[in-house]
């Protein structure tokens, strides 16, 4: 199975459809007791007053940004305390990690970067059920990622990979991925 001791955290981040959602619902379906949680599920419950998350990201949305950082890190701690392994995923991107990654108490954490290459991603983002590319780039967001954001964990490049390949590495590389 795997050596992630539970309760633990799993953070998945990477730029928009980099594989987040599909890599954190593979490995939560591995793991005996646990959670997948979308960060994008707190943003979507503001009805009235939602900030744009556009290029540039106004003050507004970077607060709100922040808040639902801040909503996921109370949820997934919860989970934990409840004896879950939490699988978060969501798009972290720049110096917030560091300030996802200390918003965790106490569990394990293992920290995962998805970042195949733009090309990919583009490829990727044009078979979805929703083209999420509009004010930003894939080219744009990955190099933000790559060269904005602090390299913790483990950094996976999964442009070749199957879902079943990326989810093997993940376990194989637990060591690397642990914060």
């Amino acid at each position: 199975m795997t050596d992630i001791q539970s309760p633990a955290q799993i953070l998945i981040t990477g730029i928009m459809a980099s594989g987040k959602s599909t890599i954190a619902q593979a490995l939560a379906e591995r793991l005996p007791k646990s959670v997948h949680l979308r960060g994008d599920v707190f943003r979507r419950m503001i009805v009235n007053g939602r900030a744009a998350m556009e290029s540039p990201l106004s003050d507004a949305a970077l607060g709100q940004l922040r808040l639902r950082y801040q909503l996921a890190a109370h949820a997934a701690n919860g989970y934990c305390e409840a004896g879950f392994t939490v699988v978060y995923q969501d798009i972290i991107i720049g110096d917030l990690l560091n300030e996802v990654v200390a918003m965790r108490r106490g569990w394990p954490l293992y920290v995962v970067v998805l970042c195949p290459a733009a090309s990919v991603v583009f490829e990727r983002d044009a078979h979805r059920h929703k083209q999420t590319y509009q004010s930003w780039t894939p080219e744009g967001l990955d190099q933000a990622l790559r060269d904005e954001t602090p390299h913790i964990g483990l950094w996976l490049d999964t442009s070749a990979l199957t879902i079943e390949q990326t989810v093997e590495a993940i376990f194989n590389q637990l060591d690397t991925a642990r914060i």
